[in-house]
């Protein structure tokens, strides 16, 4: 699925593998809306289902006290928000379950009704789990969060209906086969896939906090006088694993 400002004239792609379960996708968040505003960049995300199946987790105190020094830091890094909805009330809400699988659905049922919802639904669903504090798997405040961003409430349920299941499953296990193909270590991974067919992961960790320069930096990527992006030597930045962050 795609964003694009002008999908005709995009000269390069930039993939984005997440999970909306994932804290450090949350991270890069004001990352992705920079880049959904560089001139013939297009921005493809990819559901990697890091809280499906048998890796779906209630939220325990255990866990709790897992993610908060995670969040702090993040909060640290970045300056995104994170509500006392969240804080003081998912966190201690122990019959929600984290289930990533929903919300992806939503996301997918988003972008088969409008260029780029599912980029808008992606974002929409980070804010309503870290700031007010939802239970982003659950079918009815998915249902709600799409009326918010402007779709019709019947077309996205029945989108959502339709993609449920197999579908979502199908594109859960093709970003899982993209992110073992770019040598991704989990959650959130960038790849740059230029025009001429070079590609390769970016590191977000230098741009945290700093979306203008991200913006900047892409954009030498973008044009008829693109530079070359090359895999970062920096240490692995901070990510969940693809399996879900483990306590």
């Amino acid at each position: 699925m795609a964003a694009v400002n002008d999908a005709s004239n995009a000269t390069a792609t930039l993939h984005y593998i997440f999970d909306p379960m994932c804290g450090w996708c949350y991270a890069v968040a004001p990352l992705v809306e920079a880049a959904r505003a560089v001139p013939g960049l297009q921005v493809e995300i990819h559901g990697g289902g890091m809280m499906t199946g048998p890796n779906r987790r209630p939220i325990t105190a255990q866990w709790r006290e897992y993610v908060k020094p995670h969040d702090l830091r993040i909060a640290e890094l970045t300056g995104q928000p994170f509500g006392e909805r969240y804080l003081e009330g998912l966190l201690r809400d122990t019959g929600a379950v984290m289930d990533s699988e929903p919300p992806t659905t939503a996301i997918l049922a988003a972008e088969s009704l409008r260029a780029g919802g599912g980029l808008d639904m992606a974002h929409r669903l980070q804010h309503a789990h870290y700031v007010e504090g939802r239970r982003i798997a659950d079918a009815d405040v998915i249902a709600a969060l799409a009326v918010e961003l402007g779709f019709d409430a019947e077309a996205f349920v029945a989108a959502f209906k339709q993609l449920s299941g197999e579908a979502t499953a199908r594109h859960i296990a093709e970003s899982r086969q993209l992110l073992q193909r770019v040598g991704g270590q989990g959650f959130p991974t960038f790849v740059l896939a230029q025009a001429d067919g070079r590609a390769s992961r970016i590191d977000t960790g230098p741009w945290l906090g700093r979306a203008e320069d991200w913006k900047a930096h892409l954009a030498e990527f973008v044009g008829p006088s693109q530079a070359v992006a090359t895999a970062s030597a920096a240490a692995t930045p901070a990510m969940c694993g693809p399996d879900g962050c483990a306590i």
